[in-house]
């Protein structure tokens, strides 16, 4: 590695952030651009760990101690290079992935971890500053025709590795703009659309089309695109959300999380929303459910000028440090506070929510809520008792849940196709191929609600998949590959 001692003569060093009283007042990205030499130092206390185990914490397989150094000795084309091999959208990754590379860094042992994500998002910025990601179409075309359905981070990596292989690809999107969850699921202060555009314009002009107010099963036909493409995707996303069919659901102020960030991610669009707003100002707030989602409704919120904001989960609080039996290089089960905690917030836990309680014109004005107790019953099974004399009602005018997602959405779509779905009521798969033959799915829509870094994982892997299965090999990369083979030109 470039610096043998830097892991012991730097500390890690985030990007400053902006002011939280400025920057709730706009949409525009947090956290401010760092330097070169402090990316530089960044990067050099990457150590020559023997066994480096954010390898495996990375679900694709990013050859990470090899990028660190080449951004340590100033390589940027070279950092880009290795990066590209395992990861289509690193400006996506390093803006809004939890970074479980980071986790398992080993420094995370002892010391705290190399700023894995945002090294990467530098790498990124920087190739586009410098013209290193620019289009690249596939030289020959094998005439195979590949529909994508969901145009979210799977679908897009799928159709960038397809395009890549020189199939002919067609991306359908029920929305009227691309990106999925990454467009309307995402908060702009976290990830600008600007950045989305900006790569679907380079896919564009390498060759893969894009549909936009395409909905498979709706408006466009699913037998239709069984009859006229070689292969489909499906890559949906997981986007049947949770409910919490509790009295009151149905008072005027009970919202999904994402009808409120979506509405939200339009309007900065500068789209008119034109019937049934959701919006926070001059409310009291609750936020239902404590993960990234919550957290993005949390600071949406802030910036409408909510009157107060609360988030409450149902499980207790993470301790601030490891347990023992959470050691490293495990996912750390702790305390977090996000960028949007920061803003404002206030935080409650092993908060049971009853009813949603109303005025006399149906709109939502309270919570019946009540602390309980976890703890193991008699069937060895973890489970919780309410706490007697603990029963109020928290004031709420809005209420958001943010409760995570049962799997996918169940329509035509996947009746016409006939594939079958698995317990968890994703589509069952055997290589990616769903019961359908011809017929793959990659995302969340395959292996549940899960994260931005195994949709494109996983759009990769079943890129393979189709290209294998249309023309009996694949030159594309896969994941159990990247350790052992860096790209061209690199050694």
């Amino acid at each position: 590695m470039g610096q043998i001692d830097g892991f012991m003569k730097y500390n890690r060093e985030m990007p400053k952030a902006r002011d939280p009283k400025e920057r709730v007042r706009d949409y525009k990205e947090i956290y401010l651009p760092q330097t070169e030499d402090k990316i530089n130092q960044q990067a050099a206390r990457c150590m020559d760990c023997g066994v480096p185990f954010c390898h495996n914490g990375c679900p694709l397989g990013n050859i990470i101690p090899d990028f660190n150094d080449a951004v340590y000795r100033g390589k940027w084309e070279e950092a880009i290079r290795i990066l590209s091999t395992t990861n289509n959208f690193p400006e996506f990754t390093g803006r809004i992935c939890p970074a479980p590379c980071e986790a398992s860094c080993v420094l995370s042992i002892n010391n705290k971890p190399v700023t894995i994500e945002f090294i990467e998002k530098t790498i990124a910025e920087k190739a586009y500053a410098l013209g290193y990601i620019k289009p690249n179409p596939p030289k020959t075309r094998t005439g195979k025709r590949i529909a994508v359905v969901g145009s979210g981070p799977a679908g897009l990596a799928a159709a960038a590795q397809l395009n890549k292989a020189g199939h002919w690809v067609t991306v359908f999107e029920r929305s009227d703009r691309i990106g999925g969850l990454l467009r309307y699921g995402i908060p702009d202060f976290k990830l600008e659309k600007q950045v989305i555009d900006r790569r679907i314009r380079i896919m564009e002009m390498e060759g893969v089309m894009f549909r936009t107010n395409a909905h498979v099963g709706v408006n466009i036909s699913p037998k239709l695109l069984y009859d006229e493409f070689d292969a489909i995707l499906l890559a949906g996303g997981a986007s049947a959300p949770r409910d919490l069919p509790i009295p009151g659901r149905n008072l005027d102020g009970v919202h999904f999380a994402m009808e409120f960030l979506t509405q939200q991610n339009k309007r900065v669009a500068g789209d008119r929303i034109f019937s049934g707003d959701i919006v926070a100002t001059g409310k009291h707030v609750v936020v239902i459910g404590g993960g990234d989602t919550g957290s993005d409704c949390v600071g949406t919120s802030n910036r409408q000028g909510a009157r107060s904001v609360t988030q409450i989960e149902l499980l207790v609080q993470p301790p601030k440090e490891r347990r023992e039996d959470n050691p490293w290089p495990q996912w750390p089960m702790v305390l977090t506070t996000s960028s949007s905690h920061e803003e404002g917030v206030e935080r409650r836990w092993a908060i049971l929510t009853k009813e949603f309680l109303g005025d006399s014109r149906g709109r939502l004005q309270g919570l019946k809520v009540v602390d309980i107790q976890w703890g193991k019953g008699s069937n060895g099974k973890m489970g919780f008792d309410e706490i007697p004399g603990t029963e109020r009602v928290m004031p709420c005018e809005l209420a958001l849940l943010a409760i995570g997602f049962v799997g996918a959405e169940k329509g035509l779509l996947l009746s016409e196709l006939g594939v079958e779905l698995d317990a968890r009521g994703n589509i069952k798969t055997e290589n990616y191929m769903s019961t359908r033959e011809g017929v793959f799915a990659a995302g969340d829509i395959r292996r549940g609600q899960s994260l931005v870094v195994w949709a494109i994982s996983e759009g990769r892997e079943a890129a393979r998949a189709i290209d294998t299965w249309l023309m009996g090999y694949s030159h594309l990369e896969s994941k159990d590959e990247s350790f052992t083979r860096l790209p061209e030109n690199v050694s």
